[in-house]
């Protein structure tokens, strides 16, 4: 089983979400990450869903999803002819003693601190989640206290558009 992101796009309307997920929850499919958000056009609107199965299973979600009205088109997107990125929000325990350890940290991973309070500090980040994996990881040492994540969010590579299969149909 390995993880496998989907792209899909969907008329922004009311009780959209609601479908596709709840084809994954009547195949007792666990959601790993899902994002939803307006595209460049306001009456669609991309769902990006991290799943954990095989290949055929997956593929089998695909054409269920494709059926539902409000799916305009579903993409099954790969690593390599794709970009992915997440946010991810902590807040860590940060005594003056240890804060120049953490900000060193920081810098490293090109995150940013875009919070202070006098015993912690809340760090930004963006990357894959092996990224964003690695400086948590780091970050345990301190103590941390409270974590946000977005989900993923991806993009096929180049200039072909998932919108282009769009207009197509």
């Amino acid at each position: 089983m390995a993880n496998h992101i989907l792209s899909v796009l969907v008329e922004n309307q009311a009780g959209a979400l609601s479908k596709v997920t709840g084809l994954f929850s009547r195949r007792g499919f666990n959601i790993e990450s899902l994002a939803v958000g307006i595209t460049e056009k306001p009456e669609i609107s991309r769902i990006t869903i991290v799943v954990d199965g095989d290949e055929r299973t997956v593929d089998q979600v695909c054409k269920q999803l494709a059926k539902l009205i409000c799916v305009l088109t579903v993409m099954a997107l790969d690593s390599e002819n794709s970009i992915s990125r997440e946010l991810v929000l902590i807040k860590v325990n940060a005594q003056k003693a240890r804060r120049a350890e953490i900000i060193q940290i920081v810098d490293i991973f090109r995150a940013k601190i875009v919070d202070v309070s006098r015993n912690t500090l809340t760090i930004e980040s963006t990357g894959d989640n092996v990224k964003i994996i690695a400086l948590l990881d780091l970050l345990n040492e301190f103590g941390v206290l409270e974590v946000a994540r977005t989900g993923m969010v991806s993009l096929e590579r180049g200039s072909d558009t998932i919108n282009k299969q769009v207009e197509r149909n």
